[in-house]
């Protein structure tokens, strides 16, 4: 955490008191953003390899596989202080959650393709792959994220303190053993 008060420390102040009064949606932004970019290699290796015919079916498991990523890290770090369920009932709560949201993440990029008729042999490949992008990457995600931060706070870790917050300490590391303290 030092390298995070670092960069606190070198921020205009307004900006600083912004981010801390807003340090959860900040986190989930992170743990967003970093998902996102692990479910663009997912989705585009999948593409790429054995689903080239199944844009719909590479997605959504490019999303499953980045939603167990989200889950750890949203209850260790982005909502770690926040709780007030069983671990099973929020485990549960998050996973249903975010299979709503897979679901939301997958609605553009079915109009594009479906609806819209955006894919060959209507449409060239690079504006077939242009078009997936940016209905199921940007707004998909964009969709799905907006729904996700709001049932996440309503509904898998509605009570804020609920966990009581860990502030690590540095602590001496300890004798090692067989050697005699001088």
């Amino acid at each position: 955490m030092a390298g995070i008060q670092t960069v606190l420390r070198m921020l205009p102040a307004p900006l600083r008191t912004v981010l801390i009064k807003h340090r959860e949606l900040l986190k989930f932004a992170v743990v967003g953003g970093t998902c996102f970019v692990l479910t663009t290699v997912v989705n585009y290796a999948l593409k790429l390899t054995v689903l080239r015919n199944n844009p719909i079916t590479a997605l959504i498991l490019a999303v499953l596989v980045a939603t167990v990523v989200s889950y750890v890290l949203s209850r260790e770090w982005s909502f770690r202080t926040r709780g007030g369920r069983e671990r099973q009932h929020e485990a549960a709560l998050f996973f249903l959650i975010s299979g709503i949201s897979v679901g939301l993440n997958s609605v553009p990029l079915a109009i594009s393709h479906y609806l819209l008729d955006l894919r060959t042999p209507h449409v060239g490949v690079v504006t077939q792959e242009i078009a997936d992008f940016v209905s199921s990457m940007i707004l998909g995600t964009l969709v799905a994220m907006v729904f996700r931060w709001w049932a996440f706070k309503k509904w898998v870790f509605p009570q804020a303190g609920a966990r009581p917050r860990v502030v690590r300490t540095a602590t001496p590391e300890p004798d090692e053993p067989g050697r005699r303290a001088a």
